[in-house]
Order: structure tokens, then sequence, then C-alpha cells
């Protein structure tokens, strides 16, 4: 989020109109899932990923030439071996991966007016809260709405957006704050006696943060990895020496701490990611004590179990008096890290990311050729008749075959 928005700002000083393309629909296999992103330049320069490297250069090459008009414009890609049993109407650039999937890319150009996803991006970051954004992705003649069309609700819950088919767009306001309150996004099919509309609904959360607490030289190579996926991240350590910035140039922050004097966690790890790693008892049994008093998405502890199970004893008996568990056990995780049998700093770090990865997105972290289920599961799908009192006969084409194929599809 924040490497697209620098790009964003660059551009906007250079004044390039520039062209944003958001995957919005995933249909089968694909290496990146519906919200993924990347901004083009008039040049042809891409920042950021919407696949696995396989379609960036074509939407890279045509984008600027198709949002030549200003509006925005849907292309689909098929990842499929060729192009055999495939309906012509569905007009789909074929790529022979062999993936078996459609991808359906949005493109918008960049004007001086601030695209509605820009701007919710932007408070998403400030905010530190999520929001969520409608887009239409597909629609039929005289629905009074075009393609690209976007609602958004806002950190703050408040809506932005208003579109000429107002039945719709009071049921599209009620799915934003449905998938706000799940923290989930999806494909919403409309129907009324026309036809039907298709929206995707993305939840967009801010970016991840992680707290470290240590600078020691396992916390270097974590800070960089942690970066590269876009997180935001604070370290932490007592000692001076170990605790600058030059030491972690990458950081957005480095705290050096006096243990004798309280600091104020609760902005900064209340649902972050927390590693405990300062290779120091005394340092390890205060930031622990003190991270466990909050709710946190994942607390990791360094070292082996028995010294860690010592230090809980001894947290424990220090809040004996708290008749209520500390909420931040139920996220803990102790010896932190996947057992992948390294030993350097980097496979230290790489072990540590790789498990906060897999807790975060409720995954084992087993290997991939043991697992049956599908790698990416089926984004959720809504069907809605926009028709009042038609809940036997919904009243649009199509509809019905849409429903019992999401039933196959889920079965």
């Amino acid at each position: 989020m924040t490497s697209l928005l620098n790009a964003v700002a660059t551009a906007a000083q250079k004044g390039d109109h520039a062209v944003l393309a958001t995957v919005v629909k995933v249909e089968g296999s694909a290496y990146r899932r519906s919200g993924a992103r990347m901004l083009i330049s008039s040049f042809g320069h891409g920042i950021g990923t919407i696949s696995g490297g396989c379609l960036e250069a074509d939407v890279c090459r045509k984008a600027w030439w198709l949002t030549r008009l200003g509006h925005p414009v849907l292309q689909r890609y098929s990842t499929d071996s060729d192009s055999e049993g495939m309906d012509d109407s569905e007009d789909a650039r074929t790529f022979g991966l062999g993936c078996n999937g459609t991808v359906s890319v949005l493109l918008q150009r960049l004007t001086a007016e601030p695209l509605p996803i820009i701007s919710l991006l932007h408070q998403i970051e400030n905010e530190r809260h999520a929001g969520t954004i409608a887009t239409v992705i597909s629609v039929y003649p005289q629905a009074g709405i075009r393609i690209g069309d976007q609602l958004l609700l806002d950190p703050l819950r408040h809506y932005r957006g208003q579109w000429a088919h107002t039945e719709l767009e009071q049921k599209v306001r009620r799915d934003l704050t449905v998938a706000l309150d799940q923290r989930q996004s999806a494909q919403h099919v409309y129907a009324d006696l026309a036809g039907e509309i298709e929206v995707f609904i993305e939840y967009i959360a801010p970016p991840r943060r992680l707290v470290v607490f240590g600078a020691g030289h396992d916390a270097q190579p974590l800070v960089t990895m942690a970066k590269l996926q876009g997180w935001h991240v604070t370290v932490i350590d007592s000692r001076p020496h170990f605790a600058q910035a030059e030491r972690f140039p990458e950081a957005d922050e480095v705290i050096a701490a006096d243990l004798a004097q309280p600091l104020a966690l609760q902005d900064i790890i209340v649902d972050a990611v927390v590693a405990v790693m300062t290779h120091s008892l005394r340092q390890d049994q205060h930031w622990l004590g003190e991270v466990l008093q909050y709710p946190c998405a994942y607390v990791g502890q360094l070292g082996p179990r028995q010294r860690t199970e010592r230090l809980l004893q001894q947290i424990q008996l220090s809040h004996s008096s708290n008749l209520h568990p500390l909420p931040g056990l139920a996220a803990l995780h102790y010896p932190i890290g996947l057992d992948i049998g390294g030993d350097t700093p980097e496979s230290v770090a790489l072990a540590i990311l790789a498990e906060i990865t897999a807790v975060l997105n409720q995954r084992s972290g087993g290997l991939l050729k043991l697992r049956e289920a599908a790698i990416h599961p089926v984004d959720p799908i809504g069907f809605e008749s926009l028709v009042p009192n038609r809940a036997d006969d919904l009243g649009a084409p199509n509809l019905k075959s849409k429903l019992e194929e999401n039933l196959r599809v889920a079965r």
C-alpha cells in the first residue's frame, strides 16, 4: 500500500496520468487474488504485481491505450493452456500457462481528480483502520451505472459516492458494512427484471504492524523481510547501542526504551504482530509481561520452550492479583518460528516470518504437496434480487443458473 501510494504521489508530481490496474475477479487458479494492484506509468513501467509476472507485460503495454478515453476498462485474461472451449463472447486474452483460471483486471486512468480508491488507501494508511470499497465489474445496458463506478465506506464508517441506481446503492452500502464487520471481500451479483449487475466488494486492511522487541543481529533481516511485505515495523530495545536507527534503516521507528520508565505500548501493539527476541532474560521477561496484557494478532517468543515457560511462571506470579487471564496468552507462540532447520540470522528471520504469515492466514505452515484442499479458497459470492417481494421468482435471466453454478463450486 505504501509503495503504491508513493508511486501515485510521484506520478502526480511529474504530471504523469498513470493507470491503476486492480484485480477485481478471479475464477479458478491464479497467483494473486482479487484486490491485487499495480500502477503503470505512461512509459509502461509498473509498480506492484497483479500476477506471478505472466500478465504484467501485456497490461503495462496496453493500459495507456485502453484507457485513452478516460473511462475505466475491464480486461480479462485466461491462464488456461489454450483457448479451446472458451466462449468467444467472453473475449479474454489467453496465456498458455495451464493454470486454468481467468483474471479480470480493472484499468483506471489517474487524472487531476483523485480516484476514490486512492483517497481511501490514504485514509486507511493514516487512520490505521480498515475500509471497504465496491466496484462495478459488469452491468446491463440502461442500468444507470457503468463499469468502474465505485462506492466506499471509510475507516470512520462514512459512505462516499452516489449511484443513479438508488435501490442498488442502498444494498451495496449494506454489504459494504457487512464486509467491514466480517473483514472479508466478496463478489456480489444483484439482479432485477432487466438483468444483473456484478459488484466486487473489497475489504482493505491497513498495513500489518510488526513490533520487534530486541535489536540484535537476527532482528535486522526480520525487519528487512517484513518491509518487503509492506509492513509497518517498530524496533524496541533497552540497550541504546543496539537500538539505533542506523542499524535498522528500513524500520519505521526505532525506540531505545528504559525498562525503569513506563512505555505507552497500547497504541503500538494492540492488534499488531509481536516478536520478543532480545536474547536478554531480564528484557524478555519485562517485554513479554507487558505485551501479554494486550490483545495482539500474534506474539512470538524466541528461545527454548523451558526458558519461555519459566518466563511465563514469573510473569503470572507478578500478575497473581489479576483474576482474569492475560489477554495476549491466546496469541502466544513459543518457540517462535517454523521448523526449517536453519541457524543463521537470516534463516531464523525466515522461519519467524513464515510462521507469522501462516498464523495470520490461518494455515498450519505445512508442505503444500500434502495439502488436499485448494491453495486459494473460492471467493464468496452473494446473489440477491433487487425486485421487492419476489423471493420465489427472482425475475432475472441467468440468475438461477448462476446460483446453481455457485452451489456446484462450493461443493
